[in-house]
């Protein structure tokens, strides 16, 4: 995406995709859910954002060549070695859309950042 969205639903920002990315962006969200049902959705920083207890638990976008997943600094160095392969920032990780996401890993990291959510109630 070129420009910051400006969106105000998961629904709308996904449909600003093409089709390739609206298919990874879709997966995304769904595994996002299945791992994190109490979660709810909003837009946050202007990306697609899932919210437990009041506290962001993860955040995922789309850009030009990659799915990038934002599941805060202690979700990637909780899986740093498993990450390895991937680009990534302090608490970001990019998928490249020419790759299968990794929804093991992917479901595996939102399910440490519930019980990490949960422990600080």
């Amino acid at each position: 995406m070129a420009t910051r969205s400006t969106t105000g639903t998961i629904d709308e920002y996904i449909a600003g995709f093409p089709a390739g990315t609206q298919k990874a962006l879709t997966e995304m969200r769904a595994l996002i859910k299945a791992a994190a049902p109490g979660a709810t959705e909003t837009i946050s920083y202007a990306i697609p954002t899932f919210d437990l207890n009041g506290r962001h638990l993860v955040h995922f976008g789309g850009y030009a060549k990659h799915i990038g997943f934002y599941p805060i600094p202690t979700g990637i160095e909780a899986f740093k070695q498993e990450l390895k392969p991937y680009k990534q920032g302090k608490g970001s990780v990019q998928f490249p859309l020419d790759q299968p996401l990794p929804v093991d890993l992917i479901r595996r990291i939102v399910e440490f950042r519930v019980k990490e959510n949960l422990a600080r109630r």
